[in-house]
C-alpha cells in the first residue's frame, strides 16, 4: 500500500468552496506517488468540484483530501469491487453527475481496473478526459539511466519462481527496456531469475520515489540479485528498470564460443550445476543455456 506523506492542511479559498459545477463525466486525476508536493492545481481543482471520488481504498484518499481541506464523497472502486460499481458510477454519470477516479498513488488505469470504466464510459458516449500527473513507471525510467527510447511496462511480476520465469521468457528477445513492480520481499528472488532468463543485464532497482528516502541502486541483474539477497528485503514501494538485450547473431556465436572454453575448464573441477552458476555469473550469459550447455560436455564419450 502507497505512503501518503503528511504535510500542513492547505486552506481553500472562497473560490474553491464555491467551484462552479463540473461538467457530466469521467476526470482521470493522477495523485502524488509519495510526494505531496507533486500534486497539480488541476488536480486539486477537479477534486474539489466534482460530485464524487472513486478510488482505491478510501482511507489513502481521504488521507489526501484532508492534507487539502476537501470534503467530498468516496466509493471504493478497485479489483474486488469494480464489477459492482461500474453500473451505479455509470449511472451516476448519466444522471449528470462528475466522477473523478483516482488510484492509491500515481496515475489511474496503470495496473488497476480503470480501464473497464474508462472504456464503459466512452462506449456511451459520455464525456472522459485525463489530468496527468506522478507516475511511478515513467519516474523510474528517468532515474534508471538505461534507454529510454523504447521500453515495455510489465505490471506486477508473478509471485512465483516458474511464473516469473516464464514471465521473462516470453519478452527475453524483446528490444525494449522493462518496467515492472516488485514487492520488497520478492524482490531478490526475482532479480535472480531474470539474470536466469535474461543473462546479467544492466538494470536498476527505484525505491521509494519522491519520498524522504528515494533511492536508486544501479548494476547487473546478478550484482544487484546478490545485494538484496545479503541484505535482505529492503523498505518502500519498489520499480525495477532491466536494460534491453543488445546481442546480435555475430556475438551471440562469438560468445558461446569463449563461453564453451570456460565452462569445459569449470567442469575439469567442479559439478555440474556448480560450474553452469559459475560461468553464468563471471560470463553474464543465461544460466539455464550454460546449465544445458554443461549437462551435454559432461555426458560421456559415446562408444
Amino acid at each position: 500500500m502507497a505512503e501518503i506523506r503528511s504535510v500542513e492542511p492547505v486552506p481553500s479559498t472562497a473560490a474553491t468552496n464555491q467551484a462552479a459545477r463540473m461538467k457530466a463525466g469521467l476526470y482521470i486525476v493522477a495523485t502524488p506517488i509519495g510526494n505531496l508536493g507533486d500534486i497539480t492545481k488541476r488536480a486539486l481543482d477537479t477534486l474539489k468540484a466534482v460530485d464524487v471520488i472513486a478510488c482505491e481504498d478510501t482511507r489513502i484518499t481521504g488521507k489526501l483530501l484532508n492534507a487539502f481541506l476537501i470534503k467530498k464523497q468516496m466509493i471504493a472502486y478497485h479489483e474486488h469491487s469494480a464489477a459492482g460499481r461500474l453500473p451505479q458510477l455509470l449511472q451516476m454519470i448519466e444522471d449528470g453527475k462528475s466522477v473523478a477516479l483516482v488510484s492509491d498513488a500515481g496515475t489511474p488505469l496503470i495496473s488497476d481496473p480503470g480501464y473497464r470504466l474508462v472504456e464503459a464510459v466512452a462506449e456511451r458516449g459520455l464525456y472522459v478526459t485525463t489530468l496527468p500527473g506522478a507516475s511511478a513507471v515513467v519516474s523510474a525510467l528517468t532515474l534508471a539511466g538505461l534507454p529510454t527510447n523504447r521500453f515495455l511496462f510489465m505490471g506486477f511480476a508473478p509471485t512465483k519462481t516458474k511464473a516469473r520465469q516464464d514471465w521473462f521468457v516470453a519478452e527475453e528477445s524483446n528490444t525494449a527496456t522493462m518496467v515492472y513492480y516488485e514487492s520488497a520481499k520478492r524482490l531478490a528472488g526475482s532479480l535472480h531469475d531474470a539474470q536466469t532468463v535474461l543473462g546479467d543485464r544492466r538494470a536498476a532497482v527505484c525505491r521509494e520515489i519522491s519520498k524522504k528516502f528515494e533511492q536508486v541502486v544501479r548494476g547487473n541483474l546478478a550484482s544487484l540479485a546478490n545485494r538484496y539477497e545479503a541484505e535482505g528485503p529492503p523498505k518502500g514501494e519498489i520499480v525495477v528498470v532491466i536494460a534491453p538485450t543488445t546481442t546480435n547473431t555475430s556475438d551471440a556465436a562469438k560468445f558461446d564460443l569463449e563461453t564453451s572454453k570456460i565452462l569445459e575448464l569449470a567442469l575439469e573441477h567442479m559439478s555440474v550445476k556448480s560450474a553452469a552458476a559459475f560461468v553464468a555469473e563471471i560470463t553474464g550469459a543465461r544460466k539455464k543455456d550454460i546449465y544445458q550447455q554443461a549437462l551435454e560436455l559432461s555426458k560421456p564419450p559415446k562408444i
